[in-house]
Order: structure tokens, then C-alpha cells, then sequence
């Protein structure tokens, strides 16, 4: 183990792309098999998390939203380069600030995909247009539409200590209306608390009896857990030996089968990024176009180590 073992400062980490630090080929990731394009809406957040992993808040407009028509220009490059897409998702900040949030999903359930929005599911969400906009298309598009709330924890002062007074409340109130409606649900939570993955599921199991929301806490598509993403962490680099160390596929990665699209302040035209979880790295950028996002991606920043690689996350089902 002593490829990804051998402790060094962090500052010494993560400066070349090809090499690590020890001087070892860094491990790379190409994009196999594309399943899933994600959208950043904007970072405009109607609250603002103790640890956001994108620092989304009410003052946040880093990333600008995205429009319709962006969008679509984007769906049709899909079937130009013929990537085999089956899901478009969308994330932020929170996607209903956006105010074209509902055209920009209609116009992916028109082209067939599957959609996802990740949502707090709270007054954005619950607005009487953004709803009335929701039934509409859940009706239009039965079982094409899921949901995932973000839910940091079961339990409702932990959950409210990471967004606030009163946060945890409000989102259940939009999950029982999501749920009442018909609509897929699934969960996001975190990992920060400390519990054993089974604890935790387990506490997610209890709060979805609770409220009759149809959710499968042990199914990790939709209860799914992400590790925390502390960049001020020591994690070690991954080199192009780890997979065999470690057992693990490049294809498994989550740049293997995804690339974002976002809207920088200020740009004349979105960008293509290798990563979710990485908007703010100029060396995460690949390009305006899906074309010239279709290279490889060196896994030169710790989140590639600790969310993708070690942690086994991913934020496609």
C-alpha cells in the first residue's frame, strides 16, 4: 500500500497534473461510458450551509443561471455526439430560484431522458408556479421525474444545525407534498455525524415510516450518502497503480460517466467541467463545447481522492 499510504505535506500535493508529489504517474480517468449531463442552475441559494460544497448561498451568483435555451443547445449536441446519455440532472445553488427551472426540464423530458433535480425542497420549491409547473410535467411524464431532497441528517437538530433554524420542517412539509402528489423521491444525506453507515440508514428508515414517504433507505440510489469534503484534510494521491491496489475501475469513477455544464458570471457561453464537485478549478474546465469535454480527466485535487476514489460516492444514481 505504500503507493497511496507514505504521508506528505498537502502543499506538496496536487500541483502537477501527470505527477504526484512521491513523483508517480497520476491516475486519469476517461469518459467511458456517458450516462449522465448535469446542469448547474446558479449558485443563488434561498439559505446558506454550514458546509456547501459549492458555497451556494442567497449572495452567491458565481454561477449565474443557466437558461432554456443553453440548455437545449446542449441536449442537441448530446445526439450530435451520439454520447448515450440517459439521464439530465440538475443541481446548485438550488434549481428553483432559477426562473426557468420548469421550461429547462421540460425540455429534457421532451427529448426522452430521465430527470433529476436536487432540491432542499423548500419555499423555491413550494412556490404556487414552481408547483403548478411540477404537476404538470410529473403528470405529462410519469415516472421520467425524480427528486432528491437534501436531507443532511434523520434527525431534525442535526439536520437543522448544518441549515439552519427551522430548515429541517420546512423540507419535510415539501416532501409530503412531493409525496402526495406521486412524485419519485430519493434522499441526499451526509456522513460528518459520525455513525456507521448502517446507523444511519437505519435513522433515515424510521424518518421515511414516519412520514409515509416511499423511499428506500437502504438502497443507495435512493438514500444516498456523501462524505465530507474538507479540502484542509490530508488525503493521499491516487496513482495510476491504485486501481489494482485498491481493487478498484476507472469506469466506476464519476467522471467516467458524467460532465456538468455551468455558467460562469460574466461569460459569454457556458462551460463543460469534468466534475460536479468542482466548478471553481480552472483545471476541472474542459471546454465550452461536449466535444471538447470528451477527454480524459487527471485526478489532480483531493475531492477526486476522498469523495470519488476512497469514498465510493457518486452523485448519479
Amino acid at each position: 500500500m505504500k503507493d497511496i499510504e507514505t504521508p506528505l505535506l498537502s502543499a506538496e500535493k496536487f500541483n502537477d497534473p501527470l505527477i504526484t508529489a512521491k513523483g508517480e504517474q497520476r491516475a486519469s480517468v476517461a469518459l467511458s461510458d456517458p450516462q449522465t449531463l448535469w446542469f448547474n442552475t446558479g449558485t443563488l441559494c434561498n439559505i446558506e450551509c454550514e458546509n456547501c460544497y459549492i458555497l451556494s448561498s442567497p449572495k452567491n451568483d458565481a454561477l449565474v443561471y443557466i437558461t432554456a435555451d443553453e440548455v437545449r443547445d446542449y441536449l442537441d449536441q448530446l445526439e450530435i455526439r451520439n454520447w448515450g446519455v440517459r439521464e439530465i440532472a440538475f443541481t446548485g445553488g438550488e434549481p428553483f430560484m432559477n426562473p426557468e427551472i420548469i421550461e429547462i426540464t421540460r425540455a429534457s423530458l421532451e427529448r426522452g431522458y430521465d430527470v433529476l433535480i436536487l432540491t432542499n425542497a423548500m419555499r423555491p420549491m413550494m412556490r404556487k408556479s414552481m408547483r403548478a409547473g411540477l404537476l404538470d410535467l410529473n403528470g405529462a411524464y410519469p415516472g421520467k421525474l425524480t427528486m432528491r431532497i437534501s436531507v443532511d441528517h434523520w434527525d431534525s437538530v442535526n439536520h437543522d444545525k448544518e441549515r439552519g433554524a427551522g430548515t429541517f420542517e420546512k423540507t419535510i412539509e415539501g416532501m409530503a407534498w412531493l409525496e402526495e402528489n406521486g412524485f419519485a423521491l430519493a434522499v441526499a444525506g451526509r456522513t460528518v455525524w459520525g455513525e456507521s453507515d448502517a446507523t444511519s440508514r437505519q435513522g433515515y428508515a424510521t424518518l421515511f415510516a414516519e412520514h409515509g414517504f416511499d423511499i428506500d433507505a437502504r438502497n443507495p440510489a435512493q438514500t444516498v450518502l456523501f462524505p465530507e469534503m474538507d479540502e484542509t484534510v490530508d488525503v493521499p494521491e491516487i496513482t495510476s497503480a491504485c486501481w489494482g491496489i485498491l481493487d478498484k475501475s476507472p469506469d466506476a469513477m464519476m467522471c467516467a460517466s458524467s460532465r456538468m455544464v455551468v455558467k460562469r458570471k460574466g461569460a459569454d457561453k457556458p462551460a463543460v467541467l469534468a466534475c460536479t464537485l468542482l466548478p471553481y478549478a480552472p483545471e476541472f474546465e474542459l471546454g465550452n463545447s461536449l466535444e471538447e469535454a470528451e477527454g480524459s480527466v487527471q485526478l489532480n485535487h483531493p475531492h477526486c481522492a476522498k469523495f470519488c476514489v476512497l469514498g465510493g460516492a457518486s452523485c448519479s444514481a
